[in-house]
């Protein structure tokens, strides 16, 4: 399958507002960095930056449900903030809570992002991809995506989906 190029009308239809710029919140998740020590929290907040948006809130907090659930849902109260990317939690242990604590503050997932990701990630990492809950969730009709903690994953998750889409997808969520 091809991509669109930027000159293709599929491409077009996929930057919508292209100059827009997005207020995002990032929310680390990890029992084993802090604030000062958080490569892939950076990593998305740079992406970000870089890309013309601005983030407006950021924290890194315990892989635990409630944590989670009590720092974003202020967060998407705030109408600046006009979607929200979670770093860390989404892998298969005990302690990878951060989908379920989406998973609990109601809303809908889009199938899409996560298939799309474990594709990307399978042709960098192998079938080990597969055991990855990388998510879309749709939250007080705001985009929240939930990411692995890697720093590869943040970069491919970002530039390759959520970055060409987030604009086209703000938009679509505030028809």
């Amino acid at each position: 399958m091809t991509e669109p190029s930027e000159s293709s009308p599929a491409a077009g239809r996929h930057h919508l507002g292209g100059s827009r710029s997005l207020g995002f919140a990032v929310l680390s998740v990890s029992d084993t960095h802090s604030e000062d020590d958080d490569p892939s929290g950076q990593l998305a907040r740079s992406l970000l930056t870089a890309a013309g948006h601005r983030v407006l809130r950021y924290a890194l907090v315990a892989n635990s449900v409630a944590d989670v659930r009590e720092k974003l849902e202020p967060w998407l109260a705030d109408p600046k903030v006009e979607g929200a990317i979670t770093v860390g939690g989404t892998g298969v242990s005990s302690r990878d809570l951060t989908v379920n604590a989406l998973e609990t503050m109601g809303g809908r997932r889009l199938e899409g992002f996560g298939e799309l990701y474990r594709s990307l990630s399978f042709a960098e990492v192998g079938p080990l991809a597969m055991i990855s809950r990388a998510s879309l969730f749709v939250l007080q009709g705001k985009p929240v995506y939930a990411l692995p903690g890697s720093e590869r994953a943040v970069r491919t998750a970002l530039e390759k989906l959520i970055l060409p889409a987030s604009i086209h997808l703000v938009e679509e969520l505030e028809r």
